[in-house]
Protein backbone atom coordinates (compact mmCIF):
# COMPACT_ATOMS: atom_id res chain seq x y z
CA UNK A 1 0.00 0.00 0.00
CA UNK A 2 1.43 3.27 -1.16
CA UNK A 3 1.42 6.54 1.35
CA UNK A 4 0.36 9.86 1.00
CA UNK A 5 0.85 12.70 2.70
CA UNK A 6 -2.22 15.56 2.84
CA UNK A 7 -1.64 19.01 3.90
CA UNK A 8 -4.87 20.09 5.85
CA UNK A 9 -6.58 16.62 5.65
CA UNK A 10 -8.65 17.98 8.78
CA UNK A 11 -9.89 21.25 6.35
CA UNK A 12 -11.49 22.04 2.94
CA UNK A 13 -10.22 20.67 -0.23
CA UNK A 14 -7.56 17.95 1.96
CA UNK A 15 -10.05 16.29 3.50
CA UNK A 16 -12.26 15.70 0.33
CA UNK A 17 -8.69 14.42 -1.28
CA UNK A 18 -8.17 12.51 1.48
CA UNK A 19 -11.18 10.51 1.34
CA UNK A 20 -10.64 9.97 -2.03
CA UNK A 21 -7.48 8.47 -1.46
CA UNK A 22 -8.72 6.04 0.98
CA UNK A 23 -11.23 4.52 -1.36
CA UNK A 24 -8.32 3.85 -4.07
CA UNK A 25 -6.58 2.07 -1.33
CA UNK A 26 -3.92 4.63 -0.02
CA UNK A 27 -2.71 4.66 3.36
CA UNK A 28 -3.05 8.69 4.61
CA UNK A 29 -1.06 10.57 6.53
CA UNK A 30 -2.51 13.87 7.59
CA UNK A 31 0.01 17.15 7.95
CA UNK A 32 -1.51 19.67 10.37
CA UNK A 33 -1.33 22.12 12.44
CA UNK A 34 -4.43 21.35 14.20
CA UNK A 35 -3.96 17.69 15.72
CA UNK A 36 -6.15 17.82 18.81
CA UNK A 37 -8.06 20.90 18.03
CA UNK A 38 -10.37 19.32 14.95
CA UNK A 39 -12.45 16.14 14.80
CA UNK A 40 -10.26 13.64 12.71
CA UNK A 41 -13.77 11.06 12.59
CA UNK A 42 -11.47 9.18 9.73
CA UNK A 43 -8.74 8.35 12.07
CA UNK A 44 -5.82 9.81 9.97
CA UNK A 45 -2.31 9.17 10.93
CA UNK A 46 -1.66 12.91 11.53
CA UNK A 47 2.22 14.31 12.18
CA UNK A 48 2.61 17.83 12.47
CA UNK A 49 4.15 20.26 9.33
CA UNK A 50 7.49 19.96 9.03
CA UNK A 51 7.87 24.14 10.22
CA UNK A 52 6.78 23.25 13.61
CA UNK A 53 8.75 20.25 14.57
CA UNK A 54 12.64 18.65 14.06
CA UNK A 55 10.57 15.39 12.85
CA UNK A 56 11.33 13.74 9.78
CA UNK A 57 7.26 14.00 9.01
CA UNK A 58 7.76 12.94 5.46
CA UNK A 59 9.50 9.50 6.55
CA UNK A 60 7.89 6.91 4.07
CA UNK A 61 5.97 9.02 1.88
CA UNK A 62 5.33 8.07 -1.47
CA UNK A 63 3.11 11.35 -2.73
CA UNK A 64 3.02 14.57 -0.71
CA UNK A 65 0.30 16.48 -2.19
CA UNK A 66 0.19 20.31 -0.34
CA UNK A 67 -3.08 22.44 -0.08
CA UNK A 68 -1.63 24.48 2.29
CA UNK A 69 -2.23 28.50 1.81
CA UNK A 70 -3.50 31.52 3.35
CA UNK A 71 -6.05 33.86 1.51
CA UNK A 72 -4.90 36.82 2.77
CA UNK A 73 -2.65 38.32 5.38
CA UNK A 74 -4.10 39.30 8.45
CA UNK A 75 -2.65 41.05 11.69
CA UNK A 76 -4.58 39.08 14.42
CA UNK A 77 -6.19 39.90 17.21
CA UNK A 78 -5.74 40.18 20.72
CA UNK A 79 -7.54 37.23 21.92
CA UNK A 80 -8.67 36.71 19.13
CA UNK A 81 -8.16 34.85 15.69
CA UNK A 82 -4.13 34.62 15.18
CA UNK A 83 -2.07 36.35 12.38
CA UNK A 84 -1.04 34.81 9.28
CA UNK A 85 0.26 36.19 6.33
CA UNK A 86 1.65 35.36 2.02
CA UNK A 87 5.22 35.63 3.16
CA UNK A 88 4.83 33.68 6.13
CA UNK A 89 2.93 30.98 4.03
CA UNK A 90 5.55 31.03 1.20
CA UNK A 91 8.30 30.63 3.50
CA UNK A 92 6.66 27.38 5.58
CA UNK A 93 6.01 25.86 2.07
CA UNK A 94 9.41 26.14 0.90
CA UNK A 95 10.34 24.31 4.23
CA UNK A 96 7.62 21.58 3.31
CA UNK A 97 9.36 21.44 -0.40
CA UNK A 98 12.77 20.83 1.47
CA UNK A 99 11.53 17.57 3.79
CA UNK A 100 9.89 16.21 0.57
CA UNK A 101 12.92 16.50 -1.62
CA UNK A 102 15.06 15.17 1.94
CA UNK A 103 12.79 12.17 2.58
CA UNK A 104 12.73 11.45 -1.22
CA UNK A 105 9.12 11.45 -2.15
CA UNK A 106 8.50 10.38 -5.43
CA UNK A 107 5.84 13.19 -6.44
CA UNK A 108 4.25 16.23 -5.34
CA UNK A 109 0.80 17.31 -6.21
CA UNK A 110 1.12 21.25 -5.50
CA UNK A 111 -2.30 23.47 -5.41
CA UNK A 112 -1.41 26.59 -7.02
CA UNK A 113 -3.75 29.55 -8.62
CA UNK A 114 -4.56 30.32 -12.05
CA UNK A 115 -2.68 32.99 -13.25
CA UNK A 116 0.37 32.91 -11.11
CA UNK A 117 2.58 35.88 -11.82
CA UNK A 118 6.12 36.74 -10.30
CA UNK A 119 5.66 40.07 -11.32
CA UNK A 120 2.42 41.28 -9.56
CA UNK A 121 1.79 43.66 -6.85
CA UNK A 122 -0.77 41.21 -5.48
CA UNK A 123 0.96 39.20 -3.22
CA UNK A 124 -1.23 35.61 -3.76
CA UNK A 125 -0.45 35.55 -7.00
CA UNK A 126 3.14 36.82 -6.79
CA UNK A 127 3.92 34.20 -3.95
CA UNK A 128 1.79 31.29 -5.97
CA UNK A 129 4.51 31.95 -8.99
CA UNK A 130 7.57 32.28 -6.84
CA UNK A 131 6.67 28.29 -4.98
CA UNK A 132 5.80 27.19 -8.26
CA UNK A 133 9.44 28.19 -8.80
CA UNK A 134 10.80 26.29 -5.80
CA UNK A 135 9.04 23.17 -6.61
CA UNK A 136 10.19 23.03 -9.86
CA UNK A 137 13.63 23.77 -8.60
CA UNK A 138 13.93 20.68 -6.07
CA UNK A 139 14.53 18.36 -9.08
CA UNK A 140 11.36 16.37 -8.00
CA UNK A 141 8.71 14.93 -10.42
CA UNK A 142 5.36 17.13 -9.66
CA UNK A 143 1.85 17.87 -10.96
CA UNK A 144 1.10 21.83 -10.33
CA UNK A 145 -2.66 22.16 -10.42
CA UNK A 146 -3.93 26.08 -10.61
CA UNK A 147 -7.79 26.13 -9.82
CA UNK A 148 -9.59 29.76 -9.74
CA UNK A 149 -12.10 28.98 -6.74
CA UNK A 150 -13.95 25.75 -5.13
CA UNK A 151 -17.02 25.44 -4.36
CA UNK A 152 -18.10 22.08 -2.02
CA UNK A 153 -21.07 19.65 -0.64
CA UNK A 154 -22.24 22.17 1.56
CA UNK A 155 -23.28 26.02 1.12
CA UNK A 156 -20.39 26.85 4.30
CA UNK A 157 -17.55 25.09 1.95
CA UNK A 158 -18.15 27.42 -0.89
CA UNK A 159 -17.00 30.77 0.90
CA UNK A 160 -17.21 33.40 -1.92
CA UNK A 161 -20.39 32.11 -3.48
CA UNK A 162 -22.57 31.28 -0.38
CA UNK A 163 -21.50 34.66 1.24
CA UNK A 164 -22.76 36.15 -2.16
CA UNK A 165 -26.05 34.76 -1.57
CA UNK A 166 -26.14 35.61 1.72
CA UNK A 167 -25.68 39.58 0.37
CA UNK A 168 -28.41 38.74 -1.81
CA UNK A 169 -30.70 37.85 1.14
CA UNK A 170 -29.41 40.51 3.57
CA UNK A 171 -28.94 43.23 0.76
CA UNK A 172 -31.39 46.02 -0.94
CA UNK A 173 -28.78 45.89 -3.53
CA UNK A 174 -25.77 44.29 -4.22
CA UNK A 175 -22.48 45.04 -6.48
CA UNK A 176 -20.20 44.86 -8.85
CA UNK A 177 -16.64 46.16 -8.73
CA UNK A 178 -16.40 48.58 -12.17
CA UNK A 179 -18.61 46.77 -14.74
CA UNK A 180 -18.32 43.35 -13.57
CA UNK A 181 -17.19 41.38 -16.96
CA UNK A 182 -13.71 39.62 -15.36
CA UNK A 183 -14.25 35.64 -15.33
CA UNK A 184 -14.49 33.11 -12.66
CA UNK A 185 -13.91 29.46 -13.13
CA UNK A 186 -15.46 27.45 -9.98
CA UNK A 187 -14.86 23.76 -10.01
CA UNK A 188 -16.28 21.27 -7.59
CA UNK A 189 -14.19 20.24 -4.41
CA UNK A 190 -14.78 16.73 -5.55
CA UNK A 191 -13.88 16.96 -9.46
CA UNK A 192 -10.25 18.47 -7.68
CA UNK A 193 -9.46 15.76 -5.36
CA UNK A 194 -10.52 12.90 -7.93
CA UNK A 195 -7.71 14.84 -10.39
CA UNK A 196 -5.49 15.58 -7.44
CA UNK A 197 -5.36 11.83 -6.79
CA UNK A 198 -5.14 10.89 -10.66
CA UNK A 199 -2.08 13.08 -10.28
CA UNK A 200 -0.38 11.54 -7.23
CA UNK A 201 -0.99 8.33 -9.22
CA UNK A 202 0.67 9.18 -12.05
CA UNK A 203 4.42 8.63 -13.87
CA UNK A 204 3.86 11.27 -16.02
CA UNK A 205 6.56 13.93 -16.71
CA UNK A 206 6.36 17.12 -14.38
CA UNK A 207 3.30 19.21 -15.61
CA UNK A 208 0.83 22.01 -14.86
CA UNK A 209 -2.55 22.05 -15.09
CA UNK A 210 -5.53 24.51 -15.21
CA UNK A 211 -7.88 22.70 -13.08
CA UNK A 212 -10.74 24.51 -13.14
CA UNK A 213 -14.61 23.96 -13.80
CA UNK A 214 -16.49 23.56 -17.07
CA UNK A 215 -18.36 27.02 -16.43
CA UNK A 216 -17.27 30.08 -16.57
CA UNK A 217 -19.36 32.90 -15.71
CA UNK A 218 -18.39 37.15 -15.73
CA UNK A 219 -18.65 38.36 -11.90
CA UNK A 220 -21.78 40.11 -13.08
CA UNK A 221 -23.48 36.85 -14.63
CA UNK A 222 -22.47 35.20 -11.36
CA UNK A 223 -24.89 37.76 -9.40
CA UNK A 224 -27.58 36.78 -11.18
CA UNK A 225 -27.59 33.09 -11.68
CA UNK A 226 -27.20 33.48 -7.80
CA UNK A 227 -30.18 35.45 -7.61
CA UNK A 228 -32.16 33.49 -9.88
CA UNK A 229 -30.95 30.12 -8.09
CA UNK A 230 -32.46 31.50 -4.68
CA UNK A 231 -35.26 33.19 -6.13
CA UNK A 232 -34.26 37.01 -5.27
CA UNK A 233 -33.94 39.79 -7.49
CA UNK A 234 -31.78 42.46 -6.55
CA UNK A 235 -30.21 45.59 -8.33
CA UNK A 236 -26.60 44.60 -9.39
CA UNK A 237 -24.82 48.07 -9.19
CA UNK A 238 -21.60 48.91 -10.80
CA UNK A 239 -19.35 50.70 -8.32
CA UNK A 240 -15.77 51.95 -8.05
CA UNK A 241 -13.38 49.56 -6.77
CA UNK A 242 -13.00 51.60 -3.54
CA UNK A 243 -16.34 52.19 -2.82
CA UNK A 244 -17.24 48.28 -3.39
CA UNK A 245 -14.07 47.65 -1.09
CA UNK A 246 -15.41 50.19 1.75
CA UNK A 247 -19.09 48.21 1.61
CA UNK A 248 -16.68 44.93 1.89
CA UNK A 249 -14.83 46.49 4.80
CA UNK A 250 -18.02 47.49 6.65
CA UNK A 251 -19.80 44.25 6.37
CA UNK A 252 -17.01 42.23 7.18
CA UNK A 253 -16.24 44.60 10.67
CA UNK A 254 -20.40 43.53 11.68
CA UNK A 255 -19.86 40.23 10.93
CA UNK A 256 -16.49 39.90 12.52
CA UNK A 257 -14.68 38.29 9.23
CA UNK A 258 -12.28 39.76 6.22
CA UNK A 259 -14.83 39.36 3.42
CA UNK A 260 -13.06 40.57 0.16
CA UNK A 261 -9.69 42.33 0.36
CA UNK A 262 -8.49 45.08 -1.82
CA UNK A 263 -6.23 42.65 -3.35
CA UNK A 264 -8.38 40.23 -3.83
CA UNK A 265 -11.00 42.89 -5.51
CA UNK A 266 -7.90 43.59 -7.96
CA UNK A 267 -7.33 40.00 -8.68
CA UNK A 268 -11.16 40.08 -9.69
CA UNK A 269 -10.66 42.72 -11.73
CA UNK A 270 -7.91 41.67 -13.49
CA UNK A 271 -9.38 38.76 -14.93
CA UNK A 272 -6.91 36.51 -13.05
CA UNK A 273 -9.29 34.01 -11.83
CA UNK A 274 -10.09 32.12 -15.37
CA UNK A 275 -7.95 30.46 -18.40
CA UNK A 276 -8.85 29.86 -21.98
CA UNK A 277 -9.65 26.44 -22.89
CA UNK A 278 -12.08 24.38 -21.19
CA UNK A 279 -12.06 23.14 -17.74
CA UNK A 280 -11.56 19.90 -16.23
CA UNK A 281 -14.33 19.64 -13.82
CA UNK A 282 -17.21 17.27 -14.51
CA UNK A 283 -19.72 19.14 -12.38
CA UNK A 284 -21.12 22.13 -12.86
CA UNK A 285 -21.85 24.82 -11.00
CA UNK A 286 -25.48 26.27 -12.44
CA UNK A 287 -26.59 22.36 -11.10
CA UNK A 288 -25.15 22.56 -7.44
CA UNK A 289 -26.83 26.05 -7.04
CA UNK A 290 -30.07 24.45 -8.26
CA UNK A 291 -29.34 21.64 -5.40
CA UNK A 292 -28.15 23.91 -2.58
CA UNK A 293 -30.54 26.84 -3.43
CA UNK A 294 -32.62 26.40 0.08
CA UNK A 295 -30.02 26.63 2.43
CA UNK A 296 -27.61 29.02 0.30
CA UNK A 297 -26.60 32.25 2.24
CA UNK A 298 -28.93 31.44 5.10
CA UNK A 299 -25.07 31.78 7.65
CA UNK A 300 -22.65 34.22 6.54
CA UNK A 301 -19.99 31.44 6.57
CA UNK A 302 -16.17 33.17 8.23
CA UNK A 303 -13.15 32.62 6.75
CA UNK A 304 -11.43 33.64 10.18
CA UNK A 305 -13.34 30.75 12.04
CA UNK A 306 -12.48 28.15 9.58
CA UNK A 307 -8.79 29.14 10.50
CA UNK A 308 -8.94 28.78 14.11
Amino acid sequence: MKTIAITGVLGYSGRYIAAEAVRRGWHVVGLTNSGGRLPNPAGYELRPMPWSTQENVLAGVDVLVNTYWVRFSYEGKKGGHAAFSHDEAVENTRTLFAAAQRAGVGRVVHTSITCPDSASELPYFQGKAELEAALAATGLPYSILRPAILFGESAQESILINNMAWSLRHLPAVATFGWGDYRLQPIHVQDYAELAMNEAGSDAPSRIINAVGMETYTFRELWGLLARSIGLWRPILPVPHAVGYMAAKLLGALVGDVMLTRDEIAGLSQDRLAVSGSGLGTRRLSIWLQQHAAMLGLEYASELSRRQ
